[in-house]
């Protein structure tokens, strides 16, 4: 050991110490991108969020001179129907606001116009209440990142193809109403073996992963064009997952009667044409046309059919 080393007080297991600590450090740094996100590994769609919205901060800090952002916001009031809908500007200053678009709206109820109108709640992508149409795409607000490219606006819309009540607030009366008719509740025919609850082996539960995550935010049901065209008709992808998950639970005792009550009439279930923008809109990263597909599988009992379900 050196005199310096003797100086500073610094033994072999000190230095080792050190060493480790400064491996750690630099692995760390090794990239960023797949180390600074593990728990969201198994949700794509999070995981992007994430990373744009650290992409989209340190953009802003490279950019600091250009910090108004435009957005372009849908405006109409039913307490003047002569007044025709309009999309509204509002400049908001990025380097006050918080990184995403539900960050931006609340920033400009509470400092430019109180009268804006729009639904949230959670701010953590749980309740699906804050859904909207962020350029061109369905999604939520509290979940999409703020585009920092100052040069071009961010146009900010209600759901499509939905009756608008105020702004961004669209009638989801009759998407609850679907919701409902697929009886979203355990229903079994005997009481539990011990008295006190319906037990589930792991690999039963596993089955439901990918459908139990549904917040009911009506992206994936407001981009199907089947939707569009036949809303009173047609269940959507959003109640026909919550179906399916219902039917796969085996739990379950009424599987073959859910079956039967969608599919007596024609509209409610076949109306898909796996056109699949219900799966490229969902926040939650859930695969709602690949839900539809197997319970058609189901009531065909086609075993080819359910091959080819499960890859969609």
């Amino acid at each position: 050991m050196c005199k310096t080393e003797q100086a500073m007080g610094f033994s072999s297991s000190s230095k080792r110490w050190l060493s480790e600590g400064y491996k750690k450090v630099v692995s760390g740094l090794v990239n960023p991108k797949h180390k600074r996100f593990g728990i969201l590994e198994d949700h794509p769609v999070g995981r992007d969020h994430a990373q744009a919205a650290v992409e989209s901060q340190q953009n802003l800090k490279d950019n600091i001179k250009a910090i108004k952002k435009e957005f372009k916001i849908y405006r109409w009031n039913p307490d003047l129907p002569s007044q025709k809908p309009f999309l509204k500007s509002y400049f908001i200053d990025l380097t006050t606001c918080g990184p995403m678009v539900l960050d931006a709206l609340q920033k400009i109820k509470a400092e430019d116009d109180s009268s804006l109108s729009y639904r949230r709640s959670c701010r953590e992508g749980i309740c699906g209440s804050c859904a909207m149409n962020i350029d061109g795409t369905n999604t939520v607000a509290c979940l999409k990142p703020i585009d920092t490219d100052t040069s071009k606006a961010t146009y900010i819309t209600p759901l499509p193809h939905m009756y608008v009540i105020k702004d961004l607030v669209v009638d989801l009366t009759n998407f609850y109403q679907q919701y409902k008719s697929i009886e979203p509740w355990l229903k079994t025919k005997k009481p539990p073996p011990d008295g006190k609850e319906y037990l589930q082996t792991p690999s039963d539960r596993k089955k439901l992963d990918g459908l139990y995550e549904c917040i009911l935010c009506a992206c994936c049901s407001t981009s199907c064009p089947s939707y569009w065209w036949n809303p009173e008709e047609f269940d959507g992808p959003a109640a026909l997952l919550h179906a399916h998950r219902w039917i796969s639970d085996s739990r379950d005792d009424y599987t073959e009667e859910r079956l039967h009550a969608l599919t007596e009439n024609d509209k409610r279930l076949y109306r898909c044409r796996t056109i699949k923008n219900c799966t490229a809109a969902c926040p939650k990263s859930l695969n709602p046309a690949s839900a539809i597909r197997q319970m058609e599988a189901m009531k065909s009992k086609n075993p080819i059919s359910a091959r080819l379900a499960e890859t969609i």
